[in-house]
This record gives C-alpha cells, sequence and structure tokens, in this order.
C-alpha cells in the first residue's frame, strides 16, 4: 500500500529534515511552507496524513485543522508546535487532531505517529469502499483482506466465478465458506436464487424430500406437490454446507443427479431437467473419508472439479485490522452505539491470536466490542489502586520498584476528601506514567489505556509538565 503525506512547515531547514525523515520512512511527501499552499493537495479522498506546525505565516495550523474537519472529519491531522505549549495540545486535540507532536521531537516519535495515522487511514477508506460496493450490491457479501492468501483466492475467483463448474470449498468451521459461495453465485452471472442447504441440519428422514422434493400422496401428509432445493435453485446456485454429513444412500443419488442434470421428485417418474450450479463446502477431507467408506468416491471427484480452500483466519492475520474495523462499524450501526477505539498494541495483540473460531469468532469479538462487554483498554495498568481491608491500606507495587502512594492513610491524616485523594491518585499516577515514557505524551496516554485529548486534558488540570527540556 502507498503511504503519503502532505508537510506543512515555514522554516525551511526544518522542513527539509522533517521530509527527508518521512521519505527515509517510506512515504511520499509534499512539503509546503504555509497552509495556503497546501489547499490543492486537500481533498476528501486524500489517501495519506497530514501533518502541520501549529504556527504558520497566514492561516495557522488550528485553521488548516479545522478545514481539513470540515473536509473530512476522519482524514488525520498530527499537529507539530512548540514545547511546552499545554494549552495549544489540548485545543488541538478537542478539535480532532489525530496526534500532537512537540519540538523537537526525535524522528523515530514521528515516524510512529504517522504510520499509525496512515494504517488508520487505509482502514478508514477501505471501509467507506466496501461500504459503497454493498450500497450497490446490498445482497452480496464481501471477501475482505489484501493479504497474499486473499488476493490469490480473489483471483480463482475471478477465473471460475462466471464458468460455471462446480466446485468444492474445503475450510474450517467460521472460515466464511457460505460467504465465498455467495460471492461465486454473484461472479457467476446466474440470474436464478442462491439456495443454502447445511446437509447437518437436515434429518436423514426428511432429507430425501427437502431435496429433491416430492409428489402428492408420495407419503403420509404429502397432500400436494412440493418442489425440492435444487429444483427451487433453477437457473442460480445451490450450496450444499456440510456434505460430509450427507447420508451415503443420498449421496449416490446426489451423484446421478449431477451426472444427469436431472431430478425425480419424491414419488413421481418425470425427470425434472435440473440447470443450477452447485458448489459444495466442507470441514473435513473428502478423499481421507472416502478412503475410510465414509464418503462416496465418485461423488467426491464430480463436486471437486475445481476445488477452493478458505484460509484460516491466523494465516492471515495481517487481514485483522481491516475486519475487525469492518465488523466493529456493522454492529455500531446495528445497536446504535459508538464505534469504539483501540491501541497499535491491542491490535499487535489481537492479531497475535489463534482465533480458533476463524472470521466467525473475530465477528462475535467485535460486537462485544461496540456493546462494552470487552474492555479496548490493556489489561497491564501502571499501577493499581490502594484498597483498605479492616482497615489495613493494601498497594500494588508500580513498574520500575516504586510503590504506589499509600492514599489511604494519607487521606485519613490529612482528612482529605474523597475527591481530592482520588485526584491526588490520579495525579501521581500521571506523573510516573510520564516518567516510565520519557515525557513522551503519546506512548504515555497508550500505556495508561486512556485517549492523548483526556490526558492532555488532565494535564492542563493538574497543571503537570511534559518535562521535556
Amino acid at each position: 500500500m502507498t503511504m503519503q503525506a502532505i508537510l506543512i512547515e515555514d522554516e525551511a531547514a526544518l522542513r527539509l529534515a522533517t521530509q527527508q525523515t518521512l521519505e527515509l520512512g517510506g512515504f511520499t511527501v509534499h512539503a509546503v511552507a504555509s497552509a495556503e499552499a497546501a489547499q490543492p493537495l486537500l481533498r476528501a479522498d486524500y489517501d495519506g496524513v497530514i501533518v502541520t506546525d501549529v504556527r504558520l505565516p497566514g492561516k495557522s495550523g488550528l485553521d488548516l485543522l479545522a478545514q481539513v474537519a470540515a473536509l473530512d472529519a476522519q482524514l488525520p491531522v498530527i499537529v507539530v508546535t512548540g514545547h511546552g505549549d499545554v494549552e495549544m495540545a489540548v485545543a488541538a486535540m478537542r478539535a480532532g487532531a489525530y496526534d500532537f507532536i512537540e519540538k523537537p521531537f526525535a524522528a523515530e516519535r514521528l515516524l510512529e505517529a504517522v504510520r499509525r495515522a496512515q494504517e488508520r487511514r487505509h482502514l478508514v477508506l477501505d471501509n467507506r469502499r466496501l461500504r459503497a460496493d454493498r450500497a450497490l450490491h446490498p445482497d452480496t457479501p464481501d471477501l475482505i483482506g489484501h493479504s497474499a492468501v486473499m488476493a490469490h483466492l480473489k483471483t480463482l475467483v475471478r477465473n471460475v466465478g462466471p464458468a460455471g463448474v462446480d466446485i468444492l470449498i474445503n475450510g474450517q468451521t467460521g472460515t466464511g465458506k457460505e460467504v465465498l459461495a455467495r460471492v461465486l453465485h454473484a461472479a457467476s452471472g446466474r440470474k436464478g436464487n442462491f439456495v443454502a442447504i447445511n446437509c447437518g441440519a437436515l434429518p436423514e428422514s426428511v432429507f430425501e424430500s427437502e431435496i429433491f422434493g416430492h409428489e402428492a400422496g408420495a407419503f403420509t401428509g404429502a397432500q400436494k406437490r412440493r418442489i425440492g432445493k435444487l429444483e427451487y435453485a433453477q437457473g442460480g446456485t445451490v450450496f450444499l454446507d456440510e456434505i460430509e454429513t450427507m447420508p451415503l444412500a443420498l449421496q449416490v443419488k446426489l451423484l446421478r443427479v449431477l451426472q444427469e442434470r436431472k431430478l425425480e421428485r419424491l414419488g413421481g417418474n418425470d425427470g425434472v431437467p435440473l440447470d443450477c450450479r452447485v458448489i459444495a463446502a466442507s470441514k473435513a477431507d473428502l478423499l481421507a473419508l472416502s478412503s475410510q467408506g465414509l464418503f462416496r468416491e465418485d461423488l467426491y471427484y464430480r463436486i471437486g472439479v475445481v476445488t477452493l480452500d478458505m484460509p484460516r483466519l491466523r494465516d492471515r492475520r495481517d487481514d485483522i485490522p481491516l475486519l475487525l474495523a469492518h465488523f466493529v462499524q456493522e454492529a455500531a450501526l446495528r445497536y446504535q452505539r459508538p464505534t469504539p477505539d483501540w491501541t497499535p498494541q491491542q491490535m499487535a495483540a489481537w492479531q497475535a491470536l489463534d482465533w480458533p473460531g476463524n472470521v466467525r469468532e473475530l465477528r462475535n469479538f467485535a460486537e462485544r466490542l461496540v456493546l462494552g462487554v470487552v474492555q479496548t483498554v490493556p489489561s497491564a495498568p501502571l499501577a493499581a489502586p490502594a484498597f483498605v481491608t479492616a482497615g489495613v491500606p493494601s498497594t500494588a507495587p508500580v513498574p520500575g520498584g516504586n510503590a504506589a502512594p499509600d492514599l489511604a492513610a494519607e487521606g485519613a491524616e490529612h482528612a482529605a476528601t474523597l475527591p481530592q485523594q482520588v485526584d491526588d491518585f490520579e495525579r501521581a499516577l500521571i506523573e510516573r506514567a510520564l516518567a516510565s515514557a520519557s515525557h513522551n505524551v503519546a506512548l504515555a496516554a497508550d500505556n495508561l489505556g486512556v485517549p492523548r485529548k483526556t490526558l492532555y486534558d488532565k494535564l492542563k488540570k493538574y497543571q503537570i509538565g511534559t518535562g521535556r527540556k
């Protein structure tokens, strides 16, 4: 994916140094000296990041930030200003800045912030494209992902989708086999129905009637003719999920139908021509089952003219950010809840998980995130509050060997109110977080698990300086 940035800095030497830093980090940079000069570069579909100094000749960086927010509130702007200007930082974050960097800054700090902003921008635009595609084709699901394995799968879909050949999809539970089947149906151009049948959910006693249909009087209770699933899929696609669970006796009948492209309803003698594509799916190795006598080998070769493999989620970890963002937005819309945010550390941790339930498990996780059932804040705080049991205070250690202050005891000694004690404890945590992060405000906010805007507000509230020289 391309990485690009618009850099606005009026000091020529600093502008050149910052541009070189970004270019060495893999970015294509458009560097200008003023907000006015950046105007032709600003557009709502810009697939990059804006880095701007606050103090500029003419329009300020905050003026530019407001203009960008009106253009696209999700276009990331990283604001740069002089050391110690906490009020300016708070104003920028309130105005919608993605991040705030103080001069002088390390090259690594700038690149870290710009790379995170670029990743977020790619996710935002990818999701917009997905929503636009869905608006045009609301009944067609998406094969979401840019990983190498998904790119290969999409190429196969483009090649075999329009061909009309029967297909076998292999994949674990939750990988999205039915999604792939629906995409193949859409790619086929067939105008008939997409009919999904879960072979493992139908009792054997009604299986034949459900699949092939029946004539009136074929059995007790069959008062009128019923069209089966295969016939209902005329001109379309029938999806046989969990085909490995189909009874052997019915496998013989299905094989004959697929070979002759003609079926007979239960209790009938007339053949019904069949024009439908068959896509089967299995989570088991059908060839291994056939060697054990549990699946007909001839049926395996009949349905497996083309075989597609759905990858496990842990085999396409690069797709997890895009998938999660997509599922979160869907869930937020469904439940009328705000979209939660997460840190790069959290996403890295989620990408490292095995996800045995695959994409289905990730979708469920996204819904829990939106509903607030799962915390989006890392579970390793810098310090734990003091707890009092039977009048005895207990404190948790802070990384670095320092114990948390015994605020309960101090409160008793000085008769401080509860709000005062809470403020004192919060101030101490923030000061220690800044010290632990070498006074990097963005890193301290991530370690504390709070948005940067929140931390800047608290720095102003408690009159805490960042301590940078």
